[in-house]
């Protein structure tokens, strides 16, 4: 008979399925009952009535529990004792395990235990998701759906890599999935082998380079490569950053190059090339990043070909920086694995408009810079007659002033979403020096090569800084962002600020939420989907705030917390699923982009864990089949 039994596991909430092929009551309950006894007293439990209370017990000829399969609710003339529909609604009232061990006391029983029905109630009450959320659009079933969710979920500890002396801080998988990378305060890079126990392949130290730590690492598109990032101390105690670019084949450090401030992180934009920041301080609040296009191998010969080229050049206000630069491939966007916003109604759109004064309109129109000297000149006389705001403090008047120095001179976004091929995703701010905004710019193809002009000679004067395409205002300290598998949407974690609050110092940030916020962009209609999901914690304030890496898979997204665990959410439901228990705080969680039932975490405790699904577990420990005699004897003969 093709029937299931579940037993319920306490520590990871398993739905272990027995396979048809096994023999009944080969495996035991944690009170040592077989599933076929466990099945008939669990139905007996559950039946209500005197007819149903002796259904199971009146067996033709005397009695004795039926044998699985036999239709023993039935009478003599084999007519159901009970109808589906009684049935039915006895089994509403019971668990997803006991359904399925009462499934297996008779046919009638296991077709009514199969119910789409059933298993669509089941399968609200037990998730507790809302009940105007539909079904997965991938799934085939209520039934199966209960399944993937209780069983294909990474929650069992199969491995814990002790190889790193101090707290691992990133974890990045390569491409193909069969190594991955991680970066610790003990200032190595290591990498793994990736199989069904996972080793170590290399490990990379990089304080003879003057490196204090590493703390992140990406490996590029073809996996010939690893970005390596980390802090770099230089002159006079100051720390900076530095990018390494090792190669995986002779596990040679190829170049570096400097990346200030050190958490912009650095990613790659193509196969050889990669980006890095710069930092140049214009004021005591103010200043401009500068975005670096590198090329991966610096002995390049060819005149026209660069080793670097600028990118973007950037004002920052009110002390705020770019930092966390990533890459988004708008190609693969009309392809999505799981369209998240799909008749949902219309979101808030994040778009950088303008709203100065100066810009409002007039008789025509005015240059650029003839509207910043004029708006600078007013402002000027103003305050120095005393016609302007008396209570302006030093910070907010450096930043008026570069405010009104940076409208004339800075580029306007060049709106061809159409030509674009990705986008360059960061956080920044412009309120304090906490990262509450994610700014958007558009890489066009001829800014994806390092051939052409320099230093970008080819840029004019008035055109001295870059303008944002899009900017994302989160209203709180961003402490992590991650891109969905088809790049589409950006997920973000961020510690909102209380409501309504108002900064007015911008070296005084408002206090910032314990609760985690994991929101959700769609980067192709620059609208906020779904609801924000709550679940971890984090506890350091805002001047101690750290970058918590997520994660996201075809189905699920994961994150790290200060709370000591990782947690594993769906996608689709927007539902936790599992909590991830480490010593420390975690600090990172990456899936296999080749198999989404594989998670790995680093945390504080010094200790990479690997979790697989039950489902895997269940494959990966399963005793191999002895080969018949017959065939042992013939194998022998042969040799």
């Amino acid at each position: 008979m093709r029937a299931g039994a579940a037993i319920a596991d306490p520590g990871c909430r398993v739905l272990d399925t027995l396979q048809p092929s096994m023999p009944q009551g080969s495996r035991r309950q944690p009170g040592g009952l077989h599933h076929r006894d466990a099945a008939a007293g669990a139905a007996g439990r559950k039946r209500v009535g005197g007819p149903a209370a002796g259904a199971g017990a009146a067996q033709p000829g005397g009695g004795g529990r039926g044998l699985p399969g036999q239709n023993v609710t039935m009478d003599e003339g084999g007519t159901p004792l009970l109808p589906d529909s009684l049935v039915y609604q006895i089994f509403l009232s019971l668990g997803p395990a006991d359904v399925l061990a009462a499934g297996l006391v008779c046919r009638q029983w296991q077709a009514v235990s199969r119910d789409e029905f059933l298993w669509r109630e089941q399968f609200y009450r037990y998730y507790q998701v809302a009940r105007d959320v539909p079904r997965h659009p991938a799934a085939t079933s209520w039934y199966e759906e209960f399944r993937r969710l209780y069983d294909r979920v990474p929650c069992v500890e199969v491995q814990t890599l002790k190889e790193h002396t101090d707290q691992v801080l990133h974890l990045s998988f390569s491409h193909s999935g069969y190594q991955f990378a991680s970066c610790s305060k003990d200032c190595t890079v290591k990498i793994w082998n990736n199989d069904l126990t996972i080793s170590l392949l290399h490990s990379a130290d990089m304080r003879p380079y003057n490196w204090s730590y590493t703390q992140f690492s990406q490996f590029n598109q073809d996996d010939s490569l690893l970005l390596a990032s980390g802090v770099f101390l230089g002159p006079h105690n100051s720390s900076s950053g530095e990018i390494a670019v090792i190669s995986l084949d002779s596990f040679a450090l190829l170049s570096r190059v400097r990346n200030k401030p050190y958490d912009v992180f650095g990613c790659w934009l193509t196969e050889t090339s990669l980006i890095s920041g710069n930092l140049h301080r214009i004021g005591d609040i103010t200043s401009c990043s500068v975005l670096w296009l590198n090329n991966a191998f610096q002995d390049v010969e060819s005149e026209n070909v660069n080793v670097v080229k600028r990118l973007f050049k950037i004002q920052n206000l009110n002390a705020s920086t770019i930092r966390t630069v990533m890459v988004a491939d708008c190609s693969r966007f009309d392809s999505p694995d799981l369209l998240l916003d799909a008749g949902a109604p219309s979101g808030r759109v994040f778009d950088l408009g303008s709203d100065s004064e100066d810009e409002a309109g007039g008789p025509g129109p005015v240059p650029a810079p003839a509207r910043t000297k004029e708006g600078l000149r007013r402002f000027l006389d103003g305050f120095l007659d005393g016609r302007a705001q008396p209570q302006l403090s030093e910070h907010a008047l450096e930043t008026k002033v570069a405010e009104l120095l940076a409208q004339g001179r800075t580029k306007p976004p060049e709106h061809s979403m159409a030509d674009a091929r990705k986008l360059l995703i960061f956080t920044t701010g412009c309120l304090t020096y906490s990262p509450h905004q994610i700014g958007i710019k558009q890489i066009l193809p001829h800014q994806m090569t390092t051939a052409g002009p320099v230093l970008g000679e080819g840029r004019g004067s008035d055109a001295f800084f870059d303008a944002l395409d899009h900017v994302i205002d989160v209203h709180g300290h961003i402490i992590g962002m991650g891109l969905s598998p088809d790049n589409r949407y950006l997920y973000v974690n961020s510690r909102a600020w209380p409501s309504g609050s108002v900064v007015a110092d911008p070296m005084q940030p408002p206090p910032i939420a314990e609760e985690i916020d994991l929101l959700v962009f769609d980067l192709k209609t620059m609208r906020e989907v779904k609801r924000a999901l709550r679940a971890h914690r984090a506890y350091t304030p805002n001047d101690e705030c750290f970058f918590i890496f997520l994660d996201v898979s075809r189905d699920f997204v994961a994150s790290g917390a200060e709370d000591r665990h990782g947690y594993i959410w769906d996608r689709h439901y927007n539902i936790c699923l599992a909590k991830l228990r480490h010593q420390d705080v975690v600090n990172s969680v990456v899936f296999s982009p080749q198999e989404q039932e594989l998670l790995l975490t680093a945390s504080d405790d010094a200790t990479i864990k690997a979790w697989r699904s039950p489902r895997t577990v269940r494959i990966h420990h399963a005793p191999r089949p002895r080969p018949h005699p017959f065939f042992s004897w013939f194998a022998s003969q042969r040799r």
